[in-house]
C-alpha cells in the first residue's frame, strides 16, 4: 500500500468544495442535523452545531434529550431543537429513532454522537437511523461510533456516505487491538476499518490520517498540542458535517475539516499560548481560516 500524502491548507485546492454563488440561500447551503448531548456532557452539541454553521451550512437542527432542549435552544438560537426520548441516565434512547427519522430524511448531513456516553443506546440509535435513511451523509463520533455494528447492514447500506472520527482509544475498541498497537501503526488500523465499513476514517492524533475505503491515505502533521482538549473533537465533527451539507464528498469534507481545525488551533496557539485555549474559541476562527484557504 502506498505511503500517505501530506496535506495542509496549501494543498486544499486539490480538494475543491462545491461553489457558492450570490444566489445561494440557506436551503442551498444544506441542512445539518446534530444528534447528541446528554446529562453528563450537555454542551457538546453546542460546539458541533455551531461549528457546522461556521463551516458554511445553511440550516441547523439539533436533537437531544427532552430535559435539555430548552437550555440548548437558548444557547444556540440559530438552530431548531428536537426533543428525544431519554434513557434513565439522561442519554438519548434508541427508541428516539422513530421521532427523529423525518428530520434525518430532510437533512443533507447527520452527525451522531457528540456528548453521548452510553455505547449501547447510541449505537442502536445510529443503526436504526442509518437503516431508514436514503440520502444524507453521516458522521459517527464518540459512543455512536464505538457502539454501532460497523459490519451491519445499516452501515453497508450507506454505500460510502459515512465518516468515522476515532482517536486511538476508540480505534482500539473498533479493531480489538490494544491502544499501544494502534498508536504504533495508526494508518493500518484506519485502513482496516475504512475498508470493512466503506467509510472515510479520520484517525485523530498529533498526526491525523484521513483514509478512504480504497486504502488511499492522507496525513496532516504538525497539529498543535492545545487541540488535545475537551470539546475539540466535537468541533471537528461539526466542521465536517457543515461541509458535507454543502455538498462536499466525505473525503473532501474530512480533509478540509482536519486542515481547518488544525489551523484554527495554530492561530489560537499564537494568540493565547500553546495550551489553555478552549474548544469554543475555535469557532470564530473557522470562517477566517476557510477564507484564507480559499484566497490561497
Amino acid at each position: 500500500m502506498s505511503a500517505p500524502t501530506d496535506v495542509g491548507l496549501g494543498s486544499l485546492s486539490e480538494f475543491p468544495l462545491p461553489s457558492l454563488s450570490g444566489a445561494n440561500d440557506k436551503e442551498g447551503r444544506g441542512r445539518v442535523l446534530a444528534i447528541g448531548g446528554g446529562a453528563q456532557v450537555p454542551g457538546a452539541l453546542i460546539l458541533t452545531g455551531l461549528a457546522a454553521l461556521r463551516a458554511g451550512a445553511g440550516k441547523l437542527q439539533m436533537a437531544t434529550g427532552a430535559s435539555g432542549t430548552l437550555a440548548l435552544g437558548i444557547a444556540v438560537p440559530e438552530g431548531a431543537v428536537l426533543a428525544a426520548a431519554e434513557t434513565a441516565d439522561g442519554d438519548i434512547a434508541a427508541e428516539a429513532a422513530e421521532r427523529l427519522a423525518p428530520a434525518v430524511a430532510n437533512s443533507d448531513a447527520v452527525v451522531i454522537g457528540p456528548g453521548m456516553m452510553d455505547e449501547g443506546s447510541a449505537g442502536a440509535l445510529a443503526g436504526r437511523l442509518m437503516a431508514a435513511a436514503q440520502g444524507p451523509a453521516f458522521i459517527l463520533d464518540a459512543a455512536a461510533m464505538t457502539g454501532v455494528d460497523l459490519a451491519g447492514a445499516p452501515v453497508r447500506g450507506l454505500r460510502g456516505r459515512l465518516v468515522l472520527t476515532p482517536h486511538a482509544g476508540e480505534m482500539a475498541r473498533l479493531t480489538g487491538l490494544d491502544k499501544a498497537t494502534v498508536e504504533t501503526d495508526p494508518i493500518s488500523a484506519a485502513r482496516t476499518i475504512a475498508r470493512s465499513s466503506q467509510a472515510v476514517v479520520v484517525m485523530k492524533g498529533a498526526e491525523t490520517f484521513i483514509v478512504s475505503p480504497d486504502g488511499r491515505a492522507w496525513r496532516h502533521a504538525g497539529g498543535v498540542i492545545g487541540l488535545a482538549t475537551s470539546g475539540s473533537g466535537d468541533v471537528l465533527a461539526g466542521v465536517i458535517a457543515g461541509l458535507l451539507a454543502r455538498g462536499a464528498s466525505p473525503l473532501t469534507a474530512s480533509v478540509w475539516g482536519v486542515c481547518v481545525h488544525a489551523a484554527c488551533g495554530a492561530r489560537l496557539s499564537q494568540m493565547l499560548g500553546p495550551v489553555g485555549f478552549l474548544a469554543r474559541e475555535l469557532l470564530p476562527e473557522i470562517p477566517r481560516v476557510m477564507a484564507d484557504a480559499y484566497a490561497g
